[in-house]
């Protein structure tokens, strides 16, 4: 089953770049016979939805480049190779990069992102009789509970009161709905808890007994970063403000500051600015000078390559997705309608899951499944009886599972790890078929 799987992606699954392609005339293709739609009218929505995802691209290309040249700063890659030694096997070191990326994307996405897939670089330096591929496989499967955990974006948002949460789901939600009954309630907890234990015990047992990948370490990013390229000498006054340690210090103070108000007095959650806040802070303190800091990010550019390439094609098919033409109807629309009139009160969240997944290959963001469904299943919810809680849920991990397989998140991983997504999306696919049943078990349970 894992050779079939391995193979079946190496052989059809393409360059994420064609992948995006592939999905936009998908969507397009749909869209037109289901909405009642115009070769015209796609087209509009679709250049119309290109540039929508720029803050977000910008904001997840600092995030990759941040916590690059954090990873690079000399006292923290002693960290992480201190920790790289722990594992004493290879399935060892396959469960604990598996943990630790789980537990990090629960506590925030964007955090977690970086950490597993560093930790696992910093492993395969450490050990040669580890798999690379699955390694980072299962740096990157850890992201399937990002959504049920802290900084889950549709959680938070129904927990957050004012006029905007009415608008959003079209009057069906006028009081907030606490996290309690969401991200803290003991169904999803419990759900959590299994997916962690379910693909850490997945991915430690897909470890091949042969023909296991390694890699050439030159190609791992274990090289000095900083002092190698050419700064002006320090008895010039702008040689001594490139290595004047002082600015780095007063900038990451001016960092710190921002976040104690936004986080401490504001009261505000750690978004994603936040965690490339800390990133940049972090970094600037600990490379020795500000020069090396520049030197090391200068190199950790090149990896956010894909991310600026293909995040305006997907926002592009979210125009698409999310479109309302002539017709009044949307392809997102369309597919919440079809969940809802085959709908039970007891099948009603797994769905509206099922609904969220396959949405996601084309939506792959919280926020956009958020404008395409809220406004049609809370309302739909209420009038089978479905608690508000447990309908958010069932779209916050039916948006995070089919992440396994959805390049667009992948690529911050990707290019840091410097592989390809047809290199670990078979190891994901397993955890898929594992998790899509744990899933679906919660939400029954919960809906019972």
């Amino acid at each position: 089953m894992i050779r079939f799987c391995v193979r079946l992606v190496q052989r059809w699954l393409p360059e994420p770049f064609i992948f995006a392609i592939l999905l936009t005339f998908v969507a397009a293709v749909v869209a037109m016979p289901l909405c009642h739609q115009t070769p015209l009218e796609v087209v509009e929505h679709w250049g119309g939805g290109v540039w929508n995802l720029l803050a977000f691209a910008m904001q997840m290309a600092l995030v990759l480049v941040c916590g690059s040249t954090l990873a690079a700063a000399p006292i923290v890659k002693r960290a992480i190779a201190a920790i790289a030694r722990l594992p004493q096997s290879a399935p060892a070191a396959i469960a604990l990069v598996t943990v630790v990326s789980a537990l990090a994307c629960w506590l925030n996405w964007g955090f977690g992102l970086i950490v597993g897939v560093v930790l696992a670089k910093a492993i395969a330096r450490q050990r040669r009789d580890v798999d690379y591929r699955l390694l980072i496989a299962s740096a990157y499967s850890g992201f399937v509970v990002w959504h049920a955990g802290l900084s889950g974006s549709i959680p938070l948002t129904m927990a957050t009161p004012g006029e905007a949460l009415a608008m959003a789901t079209d009057g069906a939600l006028t009081d907030p709905v606490p996290l309690t009954q969401t991200i803290l309630d003991w169904h999803n907890l419990v759900t959590v808890l299994l997916m962690t234990v379910s693909i850490t015990v997945a991915n430690t047992l897909m470890h091949p007994k042969q023909g296991i990948l390694t890699i050439d370490p030159a190609l791992l990013g274990d090289d000095d970063t900083g002092a190698a390229a050419a700064s002006s000498p320090a008895t010039t006054p702008a040689g001594r403000l490139e290595q004047s340690r002082l600015l780095s210090w007063l900038v990451a103070l001016m960092l710190v500051a921002y976040l104690v108000i936004h986080l401490g007095l504001r009261g505000a959650g750690l978004d994603l600015g936040g965690v490339i806040m800390i990133f940049l802070a972090l970094g600037l303190v600990l490379h020795s000078t500000p020069v090396d800091y520049v030197h090391a990010f200068g190199k950790a550019t090149s990896g956010a390559a894909g991310i600026i390439l293909q995040f305006p094609f997907y926002a592009g098919i979210m125009g698409i997705v999310t479109g309302i033409g002539v017709s009044g109807i949307s392809l997102g629309g369309v597919m919440a309608e079809a969940c809802i009139r085959i709908s039970t009160p007891v099948t009603y969240p797994l769905l509206t899951f099922v609904c969220a997944a396959v949405l996601n290959l084309f939506v792959p963001s919280g926020g956009g499944h958020w404008a395409v469904q809220a406004p049609v299943m809370f309302t739909a919810g209420a009038n089978l009886g479905v608690q508000p809680g447990l309908t958010g849920m069932a779209i916050a991990w039916g948006d995070a599972w089919t992440n396994l397989i959805q390049p667009f998140w992948a690529l911050p991983a990707l290019a840091i790890a410097r592989l390809d997504a047809k290199d670990i999306m078979g190891y994901c696919l397993i955890d898929l078929l594992v998790t899509g049943v744990i899933i679906c078990a919660g939400l029954l349970v919960w809906a019972i």
